[in-house]
């Protein structure tokens, strides 16, 4: 079983940086797809950003792509979501998870099966 922890979040001024990490422990050994989604007040929970278990695969919203780095330290079981030039429609809470066994990337909420409890961004204008 897998819990993750993230921290990072805050608030921040339009423009500024924020990074994101997300802390994965398990007592399996295993191979793990790792992706980050948000939710904003009144909104549906939506997709970010994922990566691969070896990192050399991710993909992006379109909303985000540009400007936020998704990365993962496997020998830290931590995953990693750089925010650069942050918006005021970044606001939001942000949720890592994980899909135990497989090593692709996955983009849809429903495909993931463990995840944190959130970190809320906040970017004022």
């Amino acid at each position: 079983q897998v819990q993750l922890v993230e921290s990072g979040g805050g608030l921040a001024q339009a423009g500024d940086s924020l990074r994101l990490s997300c802390a994965a422990s398990t007592r399996t050994p295993s191979w793990y797809t790792m992706g980050w989604f948000r939710q904003a007040p009144g909104k549906e929970r939506e997709f970010v950003a994922t990566i691969s278990w070896s990192g050399g695969s991710t993909a992006y919203a379109d909303s985000v792509k540009g400007r936020f780095t998704i990365s993962r330290d496997n020998a830290k079981n931590t995953l990693y979501l750089q925010m650069n030039s942050l918006k005021a429609e970044d606001t939001a809470v942000y949720y890592c998870a994980v899909k135990v066994g497989v090593w692709g990337t996955l983009t849809a909420s429903w495909q993931y099966d463990t995840w944190g409890q959130g970190t809320q961004v906040t970017v004022s204008s």
